[in-house]
């Protein structure tokens, strides 16, 4: 285990303070009281001298940077894969605690990639860098995680609806411009559209954000060998991920002995019977909801679900927040 201690009010950093996650960290951390005795707001060159809201006042941006982040005690990465490339090892180097949501370190077999609800028994022996899993990842890992405890998990397939805020501002102004927006953001049009293609392909028939949903729900759950089936479809949503869930687990599992499973798990709300939940009611909200919940009638082991999470809170934001205050508790 790490003995790196941080301050009571430690010096806090924002990496990518600017971005729409950045900018739900910043109101995490403060929702949450996280200790913040001095705040470093910064980002990439472009957006250097932007002004964001934190605590009551304006905070200035400054460019991230080695010398921008030299004495913070815990820095957050919300920002581009290249400035946590750069970045993160040298802050983490320098003593600080480095939580990182970019997909840059996720699987790296040194830096431990947490939800805390599910594996924070992960960050023994961190060296100060740890990853935060994709937002789709964590919606999925916690409504698996109580069904694998209670009767293992024999093979999981999940299509995905994940929202514009997804990529980003930009996501979100090309689905507000409506139809006739050329698509920048998405390869095809959002608008009143189902687009079966979130990021790039990288693999015949695969793409990126379903590589990253398979390889990262196997490390957080530590099945290596777990056969995961995923698609991933961009929706016409603002905020929101949702996903339709088949399990299969490895033992008999009723539904009312899951729904107890789901209930007793921290982080859950769970709607059961017909009940379920949207992105538009699950938006500025912390919990994974979980429901339909019912027996898949062609396998005994088989059951279906329905998942939600914001992806700019827990999926993002909050998840980071809550890893800063599981190492700091340690």
């Amino acid at each position: 285990m790490s003995s790196r201690r941080v301050s009571s009010a430690p010096v806090v950093a924002v990496v990518g303070a600017t971005g729409i996650v950045g900018e739900t960290l910043l109101g995490v951390l403060e929702e949450r009281r996280f200790p913040v005795g001095e705040l470093r707001a910064l980002a990439g060159a472009r957006s250097a001298g932007q002004r964001v809201r934190f605590a009551g006042r304006e905070h200035v941006v400054a460019e991230a940077s080695p010398e921008a982040l030299r004495g913070a005690e815990v820095v957050f990465f919300a920002a581009t894969g290249e400035l946590s490339r750069v970045l993160a090892p040298l802050a983490a180097e320098g003593g600080a605690l480095v939580v990182d949501k970019s997909s840059t370190w996720r699987m790296d077999p040194e830096v431990p990639l947490v939800v805390p609800e599910v594996n924070a028994a992960a960050l023994e022996g961190h060296r100060g860098l740890v990853a935060c899993p994709n937002c789709t990842t964590i919606g999925l890992v916690m409504a698996l995680e109580p069904l694998r405890r209670a009767a293992g998990l024999a093979h999981v397939a999940v299509t995905t609806l994940q929202a514009a805020s997804g990529v980003g501002r930009e996501g979100l102004a090309e689905l507000e411009a409506g139809r006739g927006a050329a698509p920048r953001a998405f390869p095809r049009p959002l608008a009143a559209n189902v687009v079966p293609q979130c990021d790039r392909f990288v693999a015949p028939g695969t793409t990126a954000e379903e590589e990253k949903l398979v390889l990262e729900t196997r490390k957080i759950l530590a099945l290596p060998s777990l056969p995961v089936s995923a698609t991933c479809v961009r929706v016409p949503v603002a905020v929101g991920h949702s996903a339709s869930v088949l399990v299969e687990t490895e033992r008999p599992l009723a539904p009312e002995e899951a729904l107890a499973a789901l209930r007793a798990f921290p982080g859950l709300a769970v709607q059961p019977g017909d009940g379920y939940a949207t992105p538009l009611e699950l938006a500025g909200r912390d919990e994974v909801a979980v429901g339909r919940l019912r027996r898949d009638p062609t396998h005994p082991r088989r059951l279906l679900l329905w998942s939600v999470v914001d992806n700019l809170r827990k999926g993002a934001a909050t998840n980071a927040v809550q890893i800063a205050e599981a190492l700091r508790a340690r």
